[in-house]
């Protein structure tokens, strides 16, 4: 007599690595191709950025104690550590890149995630991740592309970075101490991304998880920065990987073994992103969408009630963003106020864009809204792009099949950043007006820091109207806005201190942004500029109206 078995179910045979990667080369490929204007010109800029600050310094205060002398008291205010972090020496090298460490690294950071959303969360929301997959490409092939571009990208920035302020004859072993600093955290925070975009079940919410990550990172290590040194809350940072880009310590105490920490955190985001990868559906993410109600209400009546509602965190998280800078701007006048007798950081604030002339704080003020119009430029070319997107994503197809015409579609995607731009610069300035003048006497007052800044707009309204022109008539080339506004961007900043020819100069709208309140408003260079922005935009409406629509 023989006893019975149950039958046992087969084993799941195990899939080898090698085929979980097939076609991982040609994606790469295929990455690189679509991110070939978008990843070269970031690094690019990230470059300039670090080398053409730390060069400006460095004119200013060529010797070690000129440095101290000339920034310590700036440094020291606790806003300014929050921002920047705190100085790692008391030297010209180290006070040289402390505006660029943290905002590099956040900045790279930011690279690494666009970079890793758009070749992954975005590939599936659109559809080609399907069609790629139905060919002979491995489940982890475009996981696998994306976070190798993303982390080319970071390495390519950090790396070129190091070597041009070596080649200014900065100290060799700080500069290799600063790409660390800048690897560490753009690594980490492509880790942070590879796990997000598994998480996230849209292409916004991946870049709600991945932009809220960095922002609480940056807090984390903004408070901890700005505790005393050796408390409990100080000691934070290390847990922020923007925290240990800071304890680097560049052209300091120069820790370059805090880049295992990034390594580890890449290695630890790839490994939990893989195993999540290898249990979700195609298409769907962990977190699920959220059912929204099954009718819509009042305030969803036409697409710019859509186009608003669908932007209403993006409103939000810049609001946010400008009182937090108006409150930052305004506490350091006291501080700048203090600078005012050095006429080497007068000369350099004027180049910048500060304006000849006037009260110190008011050159300061002007210079900082240079800064801020290119930040609010940036928000309304965003929000113009989704037009296209919204034609990739199927939305604009759904939205122009009732009795919407392209008109009123496009247009809803005009007013909103016209409109949020106008509100975001006179926030900036309102914020400005009341904290500054607690400060110093010598501050603007209300009136005169929100006229400031909404001097602005007719360049920030033009950058929104070259976006609309490519939106509505080349939605392919679409992305090259970004290029246009940091092209225009850097020529006004570090032109002037690297005598670029007046030509290239006068070419940037930046160039003819008003110099208030230290200056003069300009109202001819206002009207031409506005002149221009509607004709883009005016421009863009017609194509879009004659051209099919994806």
């Amino acid at each position: 007599m023989t006893a019975a078995t149950a039958p046992t179910a087969p084993a799941t045979p195990r899939i080898p690595v090698a085929t979980r990667l097939t076609g991982f080369g040609q994606l790469l490929r295929l990455a690189w191709r679509r991110d070939r204007i978008l990843v070269p010109s970031s690094v690019l800029g990230l470059v300039l950025f670090s080398v053409g600050s730390a060069q400006a310094t460095l004119a200013l205060y060529p010797t070690d104690a000129a440095a101290t002398a000339g920034l310590s008291s700036v440094l020291a205010n606790p806003a300014v550590v929050a921002l920047y972090g705190p100085a790692s020496a008391q030297s010209a090298d180290a006070l040289a890149v402390i505006k660029t460490v943290m905002l590099g690294a956040f900045l790279v950071g930011v690279l690494g995630l666009v970079v890793v959303r758009r070749h992954t969360r975005t590939e599936e929301d659109e559809g080609r991740l399907e069609l790629l997959g139905a060919g002979v490409v491995g489940r982890w092939a475009p996981l696998a592309a994306a976070v190798t571009l993303a982390t080319a990208a970071v390495v390519a920035a950090s790396v070129l970075s190091a070597l041009g302020l070596a080649a200014l004859g900065m100290d060799p072993a700080g500069s290799a101490a600063f790409a660390v600093a800048w690897l560490t955290g753009g690594l980490a925070t492509v880790g942070i991304a590879a796990v997000a975009v598994q998480l996230a079940s849209t292409t916004r919410g991946a870049g709600g998880l991945g932009f809220g990550a960095l922002g609480v990172l940056f807090a984390v290590r903004a408070v901890a920065d700005s505790a005393d040194p050796g408390t409990v809350l100080h000691g934070l940072a290390w847990l922020s990987p923007l925290g240990w880009a800071g304890r680097v310590e560049a052209y300091g105490a120069n820790r370059q073994w805090v880049l295992v920490l990034g390594l580890l955190a890449l290695a630890v985001g790839v490994l939990v992103a893989v195993r999540v990868l290898d249990h979700r559906d195609l298409g769907a993410g962990v977190i699920p969408v959220r059912a929204g109600p099954r009718r819509a209400g009042a305030g969803l009546a036409g697409p710019l009630a859509l186009v608003t509602r669908l932007a209403r965190g993006t409103i939000v998280g810049w609001a946010v963003g400008m009182v937090l800078g108006g409150v930052l701007v305004g506490s350091l006048l006291g501080a700048v106020t203090d600078m005012s007798g050095d006429p080497a950081i007068r000369d350099l604030l004027e180049k910048m864009g500060g304006g000849a002339g006037g009260l110190f704080a008011d050159v300061y003020v002007a210079t900082e809204i240079h800064f801020v119009a290119a930040a609010v430029a940036a928000a309304a070319t965003a929000l113009v792009l989704r037009l296209v997107a919204a034609e990739r994503t199927g939305q604009g197809e759904v939205v122009l099949a009732t009795a919407t015409g392209r008109v009123r579609w496009y247009t809803a995607h005009l007013v909103v950043p016209v409109v949020l731009t106008a509100a975001l610069l006179a926030l900036l300035g309102a914020v400005v007006g009341l904290v500054g003048p607690t400060v110093t006497p010598d501050a603007p007052t209300f009136g005169e820091s929100v006229g400031a800044t909404l001097a602005a707009l007719p360049v920030v309204w033009l950058m929104t109207g070259v976006a609309a022109l490519l939106a509505g008539a080349l939605p392919r080339f679409a992305p090259f806005a970004w290029g246009v506004l940091l092209a225009s961007f850097l020529v006004s900043e570090v032109g002037p201190l690297t005598d670029l020819p007046s030509w290239l100069l006068d070419a940037s709208p930046f160039t003819h942004l008003s110099t208030l309140p230290a200056g003069s408003f300009g109202w001819v260079a206002a009207l031409v500029l506005t002149a221009a922005a509607l004709a883009l935009m005016v421009a863009g409406g017609v194509a879009y109206r004659r051209r099919d629509v994806a």
